[in-house]
């Protein structure tokens, strides 16, 4: 049973990848994207996808644990 699991994984991983891989693949037109007026070099549309994606993972679980912390500290 524990090596069926590992293999869900496994391919649930992979089928991931290819994911991001056709995506990437797919979105390769140039964009500029200027923001508080600092303009950014022209990258592919999934660069950026990819990069707000990552920053909403990291910022996500970082709120979570700062009003954890607050909602502990007022107790």
């Amino acid at each position: 049973m524990r090596n069926f699991k590992r293999l869900i994984l496994v391919v649930f991983l992979l089928l991931l990848a290819l994911a991001v891989l056709i995506f990437v693949l797919e979105n390769q037109q140039l964009v500029s994207l200027v923001f508080l007026g600092v303009a950014l070099p022209d990258l592919p549309v999934s660069v950026f996808m990819l990069l707000a994606l990552l920053l909403g993972l990291a910022v996500g679980p970082g709120v979570v644990l700062l009003n954890r912390s607050l909602g502990n500290s007022r107790r």
